[in-house]
């Protein structure tokens, strides 16, 4: 079944609702000490990549919603915390197809029936460290519920690569929601810096 874009407002509570039923158990949140391993009972995982923590919200949301196990996806390498410099290395990495090595074990993963994978959109594409994660856990006979962040420009070929990476899932049609876009929030504000250090628009307070 090929994912299509839900734009209503009820678009989540769809998702949550046709989850249910599917096998739900303890639920379970990683913490950065256990980071990818998971020891709840739970037939129901949540998978998330974040990098501003729009995404990491949806996730930690619908794991509380569906009593469902909830691991993030983690790099051994970070990211760069610069905005400007993660960029340019995902970039580098759809360049050159690199999977990054993802740190941690998810354990248990035989027991997952349904998956919901949150993930945001880096350059119109799904991220490296998601398709890490696919290529890593096979997603044959699962139902797969994808749940996209973007920045304003849509899901770009996310959803494509995504159906491509897992062949054999049962895809459901996607949550996709536009959070803060960061190259339109530093765009405006090189343009305000622009603006108020002009010499005409600085003024000194009266003396």
């Amino acid at each position: 079944m090929t994912s299509k874009q839900i734009g209503r407002r009820g678009a989540l509570t769809g998702l949550l609702v046709s989850a249910f039923g599917l096998g739900m158990g303890t639920a379970f949140t990683s913490r950065a000490s256990q980071n990818r391993t998971s020891h709840g009972s739970s037939s129901t995982l949540v998978a998330y990549l974040s990098r501003s923590g729009n995404t990491r919200m949806i996730a930690e949301s619908l794991a509380r919603q569906l009593n469902a196990d909830l691991c993030a996806i983690r790099t051994v390498e970070p990211y760069p915390e610069d905005y400007e410099a993660h960029v340019l290395r995902a970039h580098q990495q759809q360049e050159t197809g690199e999977l990054p090595v993802l740190a941690g074990q998810l354990t248990g993963f035989d027991r997952y029936r349904s998956v919901f994978l949150a993930f945001p959109v880096w350059g119109q594409n799904l991220p490296a460290p998601v398709r890490s994660f696919l290529a890593q856990y096979d997603m044959e006979t699962r139902i797969l519920f994808p749940c996209v962040t973007h920045g304003g420009y849509g899901p770009g070929r996310s959803l494509e690569i995504l159906a491509q990476l897992a062949p054999n899932a049962e895809i459901r049609p996607a949550f996709i929601k536009q959070c803060d876009s960061e190259r339109e929030t530093l765009g405006l504000l090189q343009d305000w810096t622009g603006l108020v250090m002009k010499p005409e628009g600085i003024h000194s307070p009266d003396l």
